[in-house]
């Protein structure tokens, strides 16, 4: 026999929990967070097809190069999620093994 679900007391107004609780901090925008750069880094980029970049770049004081495709929004280039970023010590273990790939390509 299923067992039934206890019924609320309706002397309660509000199901909001406690009065004292403070509200949530506001959410910041996408815009906000894409333009949250700070003005004195600077970003070094390469264009590898129109919308596929390469940018050496800087995250929590760790220098990273990102391979990564861009789209267009109103009128701005913009990354996008599809790209990787490598550190310093992958890059150059990618470096490293560019001959043989190259060589299993056939060029």
């Amino acid at each position: 026999m299923p067992k039934s679900k206890k019924e609320e007391s309706s002397e309660s107004d509000s199901d909001s929990g406690p009065e004292d609780r403070l509200p949530p901090p506001p959410k910041k925008s996408k815009e906000s967070n894409a333009n949250s750069k700070s003005k004195g880094s600077t970003e070094t980029k390469w264009i590898l097809e129109k919308q596929r970049h390469v940018t050496i770049s800087e995250f929590r004081g760790r220098k990273l190069i990102d391979i990564r495709e861009y789209y267009e929004k109103n009128g701005e280039s913009l990354p996008g999620k599809k790209g990787i970023s490598l550190s310093i010590t992958q890059w150059k273990k990618l470096l490293e093994v560019a001959e043989e790939i190259n060589k299993s390509l056939g060029e």
